[in-house]
């Protein structure tokens, strides 16, 4: 994992997901059978959480977590840092030392699958599905961690890329929010005479967002990396279009010539100081530069050429390994730990969509228009890293912050290349590392 590329904070939460989820395949570090060890001796759940946002979020979890007293039960709770967390769980679960449940990168769970190290979540489903949760998920949100073997995961929140736009340079250049490609390029131009970027993205050293924007983009045209079975389709017509697209948005000026070198703090100090005008970037972008003035403000979802909508979602997950004092403790912590996580979005301590719909509808997340929007226009339309497909795998720690897709996303930002050559060369480097 490239665990230098994102700081997680909660004016940090850029490439939340997208850093997070960039974890090396798993080594094979010893059989996957179930234990009953995995916390201490008096059968307390460990439940192992990461930084999402401030301290004050952890503080939070970690007093919501102790106040769990189910299944003659009780739970814990550990910060690990993302600073070399792969080697921390991996080397832990190994030992058999590591938790009963955890959040973590966001292809994790499909990871330690592998290992048969995964506890599958079928059960607390069927649970959730009794008790009313499970119809209080979001729409799509619990599939994508479905595996031929069961559920390895469940999510909690989503790390979204949405379309931002800053109305006061759209009026001062005289042009509507663009609505499609032709729009976007057309307000571009004019946005471009006013001193504007026209579409603000940005690939330096820790900035996700320039990577993200070309697979929604792929997205937004009905393509994307994959088939709907899984198998790689870097070629496809539409991926071709999108790309050639983004190429004309450099060509033209109207991505700006040094977006390849901007780190995260670049981006936003553009968006800050008023010479970004559209782009794609995290949910509470405006909370996230200071400015909530309401000049900053989530566009609607644009059509691609063949009237395709769509968008970029990271869903950040639960997981519960075979490595527990009890399993049924691990499911009635679980239970209970969803159930409470109102409290963090309540406090407004969450800088991410939720992904229960009763949160989603509570005055400290509603009372924003911006999330009202992301959730009403974007998440329903929103996909994963695995699109054209929709189940989520271990594979995709590979593309997600790889090599081969930092690689990709420059080439096409210095506009040095032609469309058809830059996704062969993005192909080529998944597959030396896919060995498809």
């Amino acid at each position: 994992m490239t665990t230098t590329r994102t700081t997680f904070s909660r004016r940090g939460f850029l490439g939340l997901t997208a850093a997070a989820a960039s974890v090396p395949l798993l080594a094979a570090c010893g059989g996957g059978s179930a234990s009953q060890s995995g916390g201490s001796a008096g059968g307390t759940i460990k439940f192992w959480d990461m930084p999402w946002a401030t301290p004050a979020l952890n503080e939070a979890s970690k007093k919501l977590t102790e106040g769990f007293s189910g299944a003659n039960s009780k739970a814990s709770y550990q910060i690990i840092q993302w600073n070399n967390f792969y080697q921390t769980f991996s080397s832990a679960i190994a030992s058999k030392t590591g938790p009963a449940v955890s959040t973590g990168g966001g292809f994790q769970a499909f990871q330690f699958e592998q290992q048969g190290q995964i506890a599958y979540a079928d059960n607390l489903i069927e649970t959730l599905k009794k008790n009313g949760m499970y119809d209080d998920f979001l729409p799509g949100v619990v599939e994508p961690f479905k595996t031929d073997k069961g559920y390895v995961a469940v999510p909690w929140h989503l790390s979204m890329r949405v379309m931002w736009y800053r109305k006061s340079l759209f009026e001062q250049a005289g042009v509507d929010v663009p609505k499609d490609w032709a729009t976007l390029l057309e307000a571009g131009k004019a946005l471009k005479k006013i001193g504007a970027v026209g579409f603000a993205t940005g690939a330096g050293a820790g900035n996700n967002i320039g990577n993200q924007a070309m697979i929604m983009m792929m997205i937004n045209n009905g393509g994307g990396v994959f088939t709907k079975d899984g198998e790689l389709d870097v070629l496809n017509d539409r991926n071709v279009e999108a790309t050639e697209f983004l190429l004309e948005l450099v060509s033209n000026g109207i991505i700006d010539p040094a977006a390849v070198s901007y780190t995260s703090a670049n981006l936003d100090a553009q968006w800050k100081d008023k010479k970004a005008a559209f782009g794609a970037h995290v949910s509470q972008m405006d909370t996230r530069v200071g400015d909530t003035s309401g000049d900053l403000l989530v566009a609607s979802p644009i059509a691609g050429p063949h009237g395709d909508k769509g968008g970029l979602v990271f869903p950040n997950n639960i997981m519960m390994y075979t490595n527990t004092p009890s399993q049924e403790a691990s499911e009635a912590f679980l239970v209970y730990y969803l159930g409470q996580l109102k409290e963090l979005w309540k406090q407004k301590l969450m800088n991410a969509l939720p992904v229960f719909k009763s949160i989603a509808e509570l005055p400290e997340f509603a009372s924003d228009p911006n999330n009202v929007k992301i959730v009403k226009e974007w998440q329903p339309i929103a996909k994963t890293l695995a699109a054209q497909g929709d189940k989520l795998n271990a594979n995709l720690a590979v593309l997600d912050g790889g090599q081969a897709l930092n690689e990709f996303t420059q080439t096409v930002l210095t506009g040095k290349t032609d469309a058809k050559s830059a996704l062969q060369a993005f192909e080529s480097g998944l597959k030396t590392v896919l060995n498809k």
